[in-house]
């Protein structure tokens, strides 16, 4: 085998999450040649550090203080005729003929490990499940109950606030390369080589969907737009227009959290669980000079932010773009088809003294509303200025553009454009949500119905006939504005 020279565990990572999001597969290959060599020297060090006092001594509470984890009987058996199965001469049979499957504790085990170890599925609203559910979610995110009559009709109308979605259509396949040698170490560490391979593998597929996919044959990425009104073409769903951020200022982040502060319905919600995903390298030259702080005694602060949130590196994002948002708003799922094997695979052969194996695994994932995620463009973000001296600030944005605006999910005639001021649009329902976005973070918008001033995101009550919905948006120099109006025609 090839050595694994110097390289970390974190930076095969990047290189994994590289390969996918490029769909170069010899790169992959690699690096999950390096991935297994990483966790394969990782492990045998351990073992050769304990296998002495193991000689001596059996007892399970002393191998379980060493942070050996203990198998239960199923789990030992399944790994001990795995084990035979993979040492025969032709395994691809002897794993067809086995008659035990992967022990559900196995892969709750690697669940629990993925929440520990990747900030990102922590911060989600993460399952494990099995291989195929069905469950419902609230669509409403905040619901109130009401004093009236004892009829059915109140039940319908708190059901209707619920929409069933089905968490497993979407199949992982990990793919456990897994050494002659390690064969014969024991069960416990069988295990605890497949369950980290487990782990790598499905935190590296389940975080490039969760933030950038396109919900084709893959989850629905952070960056999505999803809800009424979305045009899904041949399965894919559009990219959410960016938002220009220059600077990581109070002001900044307060405009920007302030889109998510109401979901699609004009309803407000809690800001919490809030993320800023960054590219790795973005982290480094961007966000961390603009979230660093220099102590009265000398020492840094890192990732100081205006309102608590968590910064989160992830290859899955390019360069210069970065997703904020409420991470409680993003739903995923996944687990292991009840009955699951581990199979033989013949389709890699990259690897030298070693047999690669094949396991299914289920996952899916989705934003729960189209207003919890923000795409944001962060490749011109300034530096936090925090020495006291004399500085040429930076030029103050005239841009007083909207990249997004939406009545509910009524259509506008024309199809919005930033460039065009005048649209139309009928509705006979009577109240539907004004969602402006701005193009840039720092803009201000106004938003009138007639002469009434109503805030952004929020219903108003039409009158019947023509509506005149007025948007005006002040750039951050000030004195730079636009004005785009709606004439909303309510059809009764």
């Amino acid at each position: 085998m090839k050595s694994n020279d110097t390289k970390s565990k974190e930076e095969v990572r990047v290189s994994m999450q590289s390969a996918l999001s490029s769909g170069d597969t010899e790169a992959f290959s690699k690096a999950m040649n390096d991935m297994m060599l990483c966790l394969g020297e990782e492990i045998k060090q351990d073992y050769e550090s304990q296998i002495e006092q193991m000689k001596k001594d059996g007892d399970t509470s002393v191998l379980a203080m060493r942070g050996v984890r203990q198998l239960t009987s199923n789990e030992k058996q399944y790994y001990q005729k795995v084990g035979d199965a993979m040492k025969s001469a032709d395994p691809k049979q002897a794993l067809a003929n086995l008659d035990v499957v992967m022990p559900e504790t196995v892969v709750n085990s690697v669940f629990e490990n993925l929440q520990t170890e990747h900030p990102l599925l922590s911060k989600i609203a993460f399952m494990q499940t099995g291989g195929a559910i069905k469950m419902l979610l609230s669509a409403n995110g905040k619901q109130e109950a009401q004093w009236g009559a004892l009829t059915d009709a109140i039940a319908k109308e708190l059901l209707s606030g619920f929409v069933e979605v089905n968490a497993g259509l979407l199949k992982l396949s990990a793919f456990i390369p897994i050494p002659k040698s390690m064969l014969d170490l024991g069960p416990e560490w069988l295990d605890k080589y497949i369950r980290q391979i487990l782990a790598e593998a499905l935190a590296n597929g389940l975080e490039s969907g969760i933030v950038k996919g396109d919900g084709k044959e893959k989850p629905i990425g952070m960056i999505r737009q999803v809800g009424e009104g979305v045009t899904v073409t041949g399965g894919v769903y559009p990219e959410k227009a960016k938002i220009t951020v220059k600077d990581l200022s109070a002001a900044t982040v307060g405009n920007l959290l302030s889109l998510v502060a109401v979901d699609p319905d004009g309803k407000p919600r809690a800001i919490r669980d809030i993320l800023l995903i960054v590219n790795p390298q973005d982290y480094f030259q961007r966000v961390m000079p603009a979230t660093t702080i220099m102590a009265p005694d000398g020492t840094y602060r890192n990732d100081v932010m205006p309102y608590p949130m968590t910064i989160v590196q992830s290859a899955a994002l390019s360069r210069g773009e970065a997703v904020m948002g409420l991470g409680y708003k993003y739903f995923a799922a996944a687990g292991m088809e009840a009955g699951g094997k581990i199979e033989y695979s013949d389709q890699y052969q990259f690897l030298e003294d070693n047999r690669v194996y094949l396991t299914k695994l289920y996952a899916n994932g989705f934003p729960l509303d189209n207003a919890a995620f923000l795409h944001l463009d962060i490749s011109d973000l300034h530096p936090l200025t925090y020495k006291m001296e004399q500085i040429t600030p930076p030029v103050t944005s005239n841009d007083a553009n909207l990249s997004d605006l939406r009545i509910g999910s009524l259509a506008l005639s024309p199809a919005f454009a930033a460039g065009t001021l005048t649209y139309t649009a009928t509705t006979k329902n009577g109240t539907n949500t004004i969602t402006a976005t701005p193009k840039d973070a720092g803009a201000q918008i106004e938003v009138k119905v007639g002469t009434n001033v109503i805030d952004n995101g929020s219903a108003p009550t039409w009158a019947t006939g023509d509506n005149t919905v007025t948007i005006k948006v002040t750039a951050a120099d000030g004195t730079t504005t636009k004005e785009y109006t709606v004439t909303v025609n309510l059809d009764k």
